[in-house]
């Protein structure tokens, strides 16, 4: 059985960041995840290029081939993901602008 020291990284920003950070000051040796698109949903041959130069491992432990028609639509799937949360995002700030302007007229 393989035990891994882990942290658990949010892909946004913020984590995805700190992971490049800690990659580049060695301090990586491996990075695991269940599936490819875990790390990324773009973009992950950038992530691994930077992996290779640095010598560190990537380890999908779901690494289950998938046809040209099958990654198609998991791109197509994970582009409506990604713009639909900014849309909502966007509706979320706006109304807590439109909130807070609201409650500082009072």
């Amino acid at each position: 059985m393989k035990v891994y020291k882990y942290l658990i990284y949010n892909y946004m920003v913020k984590g995805l960041n700190e992971l490049i950070e800690l990659i580049l000051q060695n301090q990586v040796s491996k990075i695991v995840i269940l599936y490819k698109d875990r790390l990324v949903r773009f973009g992950y041959e950038l992530i691994k290029n930077i992996c290779d130069y640095k010598n560190v491992e990537i380890e999908i432990i779901d690494n289950t081939e998938k046809t040209e028609e099958e990654e198609v639509v998991e791109y197509l799937v994970q582009i409506i993901t990604v713009f639909s949360c900014r849309l909502q995002g966007k509706r979320a700030n706006k109304t807590k602008k439109m909130i807070k302007e609201l409650t500082e007229d009072d």
